[in-house]
């Protein structure tokens, strides 16, 4: 696969099982129902270990572009590789979010809550508060990026099975972070599949919260940058 196709299917399998932990937990009649937080930063964290296993070979498998953001400001990607990046990511975000509705359009049909349709494609404030939010998601992405970071330096890493410790990384911002804003620390991880919510047939689905998506798209670029400066003031 090139860098494209990578990033493309790498994202696809990681909004697929991470969308689709939401989505077992949170519409009606799933065997899953009301199983649980615990069970969705679970479900998320398999999601990663699984998506960057796949990509890592091919591309380094971001499939985020707070990431690529990072790693391009460090100069160990090409600046004139971040589309093929980022427009893999985007793509991938939309089909699994895609492949998401397609699994559970029944369940979909069966769920008269708005905001539980709404949190199977993006993530929202448990308190709204733009200024607060956004702090929240740039904090959570800072301990993403500086963590992954380190597990990338030659001398941290396992190659393909890096894929295992960011997978806990993940599980640890859920758990702890996560409560605040849903952790998106992905901006394709939110801004695709909030595009499909607006776009797909989903029966009475409300609001795609168009004003609060501005956060979790500019908060973890933020929180990316951060690390990133750190990283290489400090470490580099």
């Amino acid at each position: 696969m090139n860098i494209f196709t990578s990033e493309l299917v790498g994202t696809a399998i990681l909004i697929l099982l991470g969308n689709g932990v939401v989505a077992n937990v949170v519409l009606n009649k799933t065997k899953g129902n009301n199983s649980g937080w615990i069970v969705i930063t679970f479900g998320w964290a398999m999601a990663v270990f699984v998506g960057v296993f796949i990509s890592s070979k091919a591309s380094g498998a971001h499939l985020n572009p707070a990431v690529t953001v990072a790693l391009a400001y460090l100069g160990k990607i090409d600046i004139a590789l971040i589309p093929s990046y980022i427009g893999g990511q985007m793509l991938g975000a939309m089909l699994g979010s895609l492949m998401v509705w397609l699994t559970y359009r029944q369940h979909y049909t069966a769920t008269e809550d708005t905001a539980a349709k709404l949190a199977t494609f993006s993530t929202g404030p448990a308190i709204r508060n733009a200024f607060h939010n956004l702090v929240t998601e740039a904090i959570g992405t800072f301990v993403l990026i500086f963590a992954v970071l380190f597990i990338i330096a030659p001398a941290n890493s396992l190659g393909a099975l890096d894929a295992l410790p960011v997978a806990f990384i993940v599980l640890a911002i859920g758990l702890s972070l996560g409560g605040a804003t849903g952790y998106a620390i992905n901006p394709a991880r939110d801004l695709g599949p909030r595009i499909m919510h607006a776009i797909l047939p989903i029966g009475k689905k409300g609001s795609s919260d168009w004003a609060y998506s501005w956060i979790p798209v500019i908060g973890p670029v933020i929180g990316a940058l951060i690390a990133a400066m750190i990283f290489k003031h400090y470490m580099m």
